[in-house]
Parts: C-alpha cells; sequence; structure tokens
C-alpha cells in the first residue's frame, strides 16, 4: 500500500530567515541545522519543498567511503524533489509563486533549494496533491528511450526497486513481455502488478540462465536491462541478452571498476547502452514526459512511494533505503 502523504504547509505563511537543512557530518551521521535560507539568482527560482525521493546512490557517500567529504553542504545530496516556486530571480519568465514544480537541484534535504529555471518543470493542476519524485521518474522515461523497446520484444528487468518497477510498467505498456528478476517477494508481487509476465527470484546464477532460455525458446532477450549497479546482476544480464540484443545499464555503479564477460559480449554482437543522461535538458525533458505518462494513466508511482520519513530522521530513510526491510520500495523525506 502506498504511504500516505501530509498536506502542504498553508500559503501566505511568514518568511522565516532561516530554513531547516539536512547536513551530514560524518559516515551514517546526519544532523538538521537552521541556515540562511537561499536567495535566487539571475536565472533561478527558489522552491519550497514538499517532499524529497530518496535515490539508492545516496547511500555510498552517506556511509563514508574514502573519497567522501564530510560535512557536506546544507541539503546536499537530496535532488529527488517537488515542491512550490515561493520566488524567482531577475530574468526568469514563465514561472513565479505559488507554481508546483519538480525541481531537478541537488540541496533538496531542505525546507527550500534553488534551481536553475531550465531545470524545473511545472506541475499541472491535475498533479495536485500528489506526491511526484521528478527525477528517478524522469530517468525512467529517459532509460526506456535509449532501451529502443518495440512491440513484441522479450525483456529482461534485473532488479526490482523503484526504477526496476517503473520500467517493468513501461516496458510492458510498450508491448513488450517483461521478465522480472528480483531478489524479495515483495519487489516481484509488485512486479506482476506494474505488468510483468514472468517473474524469477534472483538468487542462482545458472538457474536464473537455465529459466531465462526456457522461457525463450533458448534465444534469450532482444532487450535486458539492469537496474541494480551491481556486478554479479551485470555479469547475470549480459548472460540473458540474445545475439544481438541490446543490454541496457540502467543501474548507477560507483562503488569502483568492473570486469565484463567482453568474451560474451563480443560473441553475442551485443550493443551495450549505459543509459544514464548527464544533460540537464535531456533530464527535464525526461520530467515532462514523465508528467505526461502520468496523466495519461500510463504510469503512477504511488504504490511504489512506502515510506515517508521526516526530515530529522533522514538516517533512518538512508538505512532503509540500503537494507530495504520487508515491504520498503521507495523512501520519501518530507521537511
Amino acid at each position: 500500500m502506498a504511504a500516505a502523504f501530509p498536506k502542504g504547509r498553508e500559503e501566505g505563511r511568514g518568511m522565516a530567515e532561516t530554513m531547516r537543512a539536512a547536513v551530514v557530518t560524518g559516515p551514517r551521521r546526519t544532523v538538521v541545522e537552521a541556515v540562511a535560507i537561499p536567495v535566487p539568482g539571475p536565472g533561478e527560482v527558489r522552491v519550497r519543498i514538499e517532499g524529497c525521493g530518496v535515490c539508492a546512490s545516496n547511500v555510498v557517500p552517506w556511509e563514508g567511503p574514502e573519497w567522501m567529504r564530510f560535512p557536506t553542504e546544507p541539503g546536499g545530496l537530496g535532488h529527488e524533489a517537488w515542491g512550490v516556486v515561493d520566488a524567482v530571480g531577475p530574468g526568469v519568465d514563465g514561472l513565479g509563486p505559488g507554481d508546483r514544480v519538480v525541481t531537478l537541484s541537488q540541496h533538496a534535504y531542505a525546507e527550500y533549494d534553488i534551481a536553475a529555471a531550465a531545470a524545473v518543470v511545472r506541475l499541472p493542476a491535475a498533479l495536485d496533491g500528489r506526491p511526484f519524485p521528478g527525477e528517478p521518474l524522469g530517468c525512467a522515461m529517459n532509460i526506456l528511450a535509449r532501451s529502443g523497446i518495440a512491440p513484441g520484444q522479450t525483456v529482461a528487468i534485473v532488479g526490482i526497486g523503484f526504477l526496476g518497477a517503473l520500467l517493468t510498467r513501461l516496458a510492458t505498456d510498450a508491448g513488450a513481455r517483461v521478465i522480472a528478476i528480483g531478489r524479495r517477494a515483495f519487489a516481484l508481487d509488485l512486479a506482476r502488478a506494474m505488468g510483468a509476465a514472468e517473474t524469477l527470484p534472483m538468487d542462482d546464477h545458472w538457474r536464473i540462465i537455465e529459466a531465462v532460455k526456457a522461457l525463450t525458446g533458448g534465444r534469450f532477450c532482444e532487450r535486458v536491462i539492469e537496474a541494480t549497479g551491481k556486478p554479479w546482476p551485470l555479469d547475470l544480464a549480459a548472460e540473458l541478452t540474445a545475439e544481438r540484443g541490446r543490454l541496457v545499464i540502467a543501474g548507477y555503479h560507483q562503488d569502483g571498476p568492473r570486469q565484463v564477460n567482453m568474451q560474451l559480449w563480443n560473441w553475442r554482437g551485443l550493443d551495450v547502452v549505459n543509459a544514464h543522461e548527464r544533460d540537464p535538458a535531456v533530464y527535464a525533458d525526461g520530467v515532462r514526459r514523465a508528467v505526461d505518462a502520468v496523466l495519461a494513466g500510463r504510469l503512477d508511482p504511488r504504490p511504489l512511494l512506502t515510506h515517508i520519513y521526516p526530515l530529522e530522521q533522514l538516517d533512518e530513510a538512508l538505512a532503509a533505503t540500503r537494507d530495504r526491510p520487508e515491504g520498503f520500495m521507495k523512501a520519501v523525506v518530507v521537511p
């Protein structure tokens, strides 16, 4: 069952001089501090944050690898936010106070954040009151576009977290037969609800290969999307990709180099696509397409937003994102 979101704050409240913002002060330790409310500069808007999704990519820096530097900037790591514009800087056209938006900003574990106007996407009135972590939704739309999925194809999705579940729905909507592969029975149940034709537990490497081989008459899958960011599932994904198929890497691999079976990649003539986008304009376009998909009823992220935490419990939200307790799919932090 989707989490119940609190209603937004009343408009017209008095403007304080400081805001609450989360600061990661050391490995697995976050405090909430009072800091100055940022002022938008030329071409920027300020957004009063309603909520911010917790991304799995936050977990590694929060745990304190050697390359991480503490403390983080106030609100740092938060990048999946939505809220209401409350101030605009010089030169901003088409956006104004009161507009409800998705913001592709980077310091959203806070009450307010600043974003370039071009990195803000307006939400239509039909979505009022609905949570909308636009960055991962836009990411899913961009991965779908890079995957080149066509009707009648068989698509394996390796890793059924928030992103894998979204891609299950989108690939099914595109006319593909989806084989969803995940570690947790709860996640596989969600994948079936999202349209997966078959589900397989991610347990034994060779058992999964043989199962997919049997399901596809020995051909394997025209498209395979790896959505874990881990080395073993990446190896598994390659094994499941058919000759001249496309291996789509959607997982964020941030914890060191990878060794891959290049002989297999060569022998099967695989197209390998790293589907993460970094161009802000492409990201914003993906968010716009996600808005359209939600409005059209093709996509509904609400059943996947399972856990809500106040800003003061960001550590707990990150720990749940790492440990994935029973019934967990996606955490959202509300200031």
